[in-house]
């Protein structure tokens, strides 16, 4: 499972198999964020089972891109509070994911967009193959971050 470490509590990768669940107990993960959708392809369809089983908690939260929006983003950013840390977050690829920690850092850290975007860049996250995914970025954590 190639992995990328957002900070101390969260990690960001992408579609998760049953034995990358138990490296991540072992690892010491307390918790797994899916957000995917159970229409996607190659689901793991008792995702759920497989994390409790490896003794994590489990929360799933669909997000789509094209679906994307405020109310959606600060829910999500609400369950990474309420999850045991640390946690970790997958999609996909890793890019909601990714956009997902890294708003949760700048919203709770007082970043600006900017500065959370040079962030995720430094940790290998490139937003620029998804330019409205980037633009919402911006403007959610311009719009939210707590000074």
């Amino acid at each position: 499972m190639e992995s990328k470490k957002v900070n101390d509590e969260l990690t960001v990768t992408g579609q998760v198999a049953p034995d990358d669940l138990q490296q991540a107990a072992q690892q010491g993960f307390k918790s797994v964020l899916n957000l995917r959708a159970s229409d996607e392809k190659d689901v793991l369809a008792d995702e759920e089972q497989q994390a409790r089983a490896a003794g994590l908690e489990y929360t799933n939260i669909p997000v789509k891109k094209e679906e994307i929006s405020p109310e959606l983003t600060t829910r999500v950013l609400a369950a990474i509070d309420a999850l045991p840390k640390p946690a970790l977050i997958h999609c996909a690829s890793g890019m909601r994911a990714g956009a997902m920690a890294f708003m949760h850092a700048a919203t709770r850290g007082g970043m600006n967009a900017q500065e959370a975007m040079e962030k995720a860049q430094a940790s290998g996250f490139d937003c620029s193959a998804e330019p409205q995914l980037k633009q919402f970025f911006e403007q959610y954590v311009d719009s939210h971050t707590q000074r």
